[in-house]
């Protein structure tokens, strides 16, 4: 089976690029595991490992083999590959280059935000996530979009229907791996918009495309997540990383 053709470059990943070129750094080394994927160059930087559909092993990463050769942007480059597990490695570069300031960071969690945010009014989320049972009955409406869908989920399509209506939305950061973020965010007329989990990055140059809020995590010890991602945790399993978020009121 031959390789996708790559989607239609996002603008949005674009300006991340421009704004991470000073911090080109040597690809030290690339863990691609069943849930997430670390990647270490600069910093350790952490995706959610996502791969196409479809017969195992069809489709393979370019340069398998050679990617510590790389640089770290040449490596950010995949995160535009039309090959989800190509994107998956590309988004977690990217997160390997971003100096997170804590000191502009807040400790609060996505369900935290969305709460604060969202009491009595109409909610979105793209994406499950495991607190979401507890957003239910404190927001006037609470409507789960998900491609997987679970109970109580609705499918992914009906996001041009739902999220026009919505306050507050919460968007998964894996968004970015599957290339629908900007199709998400103009749908978002006139919402509080939260980017969620730890596939987000922690940059405010997303605050030019109407993000309000980024809940995502920091890597504080690489070991540690690398031997818990290589384990097979899941992200609650996972150590050796820090929940923060990053909010237009807290930038300086």
């Amino acid at each position: 089976m031959g390789r996708k053709e790559e989607n239609r470059p996002l603008k949005i990943l674009d300006d991340l690029f421009s704004d991470l070129k000073r911090n080109d750094d040597p690809v030290r080394s690339v863990h691609t595991c069943v849930f997430w994927t670390a990647v270490v160059t600069k910093h350790c930087g952490l995706s959610s490992t996502f791969r196409d559909e479809g017969i195992p092993h069809d489709r393979g990463v370019r340069d398998v083999g050679n990617l510590t050769r790389k640089t770290a942007l040449e490596l950010a480059e995949y995160a535009k590959s039309g090959s989800l597990l190509e994107a998956s490695i590309g988004m977690a570069t990217i997160n390997s280059l971003i100096d997170v300031d804590e000191s502009k960071c807040i400790e609060k969690n996505a369900f935290e935000i969305i709460l604060e945010n969202g009491t009595d009014k109409n909610v979105a989320i793209v994406g499950h996530f495991p607190w979401i049972p507890k957003l239910r009955g404190k927001v006037k409406n609470l409507w789960v979009l998900e491609q997987r869908l679970k109970e109580g989920d609705l499918p992914a399509r009906e996001a041009d229907r739902i999220l026009p209506q919505c306050e507050v939305v919460g968007i998964t950061g894996t968004s970015f791996i599957n290339h629908t973020i900007e199709g998400l965010l103009a749908l978002c007329k006139r919402a509080f918009i939260v980017l969620v989990g730890p596939t987000s990055p922690i940059s405010p140059i997303l605050f030019d495309y109407g993000i309000d809020a980024i809940c995502g995590i920091k890597v504080v010890d690489s070991e540690k997540v690398i031997q818990s991602i290589s384990e097979g945790a899941t992200f609650k399993e996972v150590t050796g990383v820090k929940l923060l978020a990053l909010t237009k009121t807290v930038r300086k």
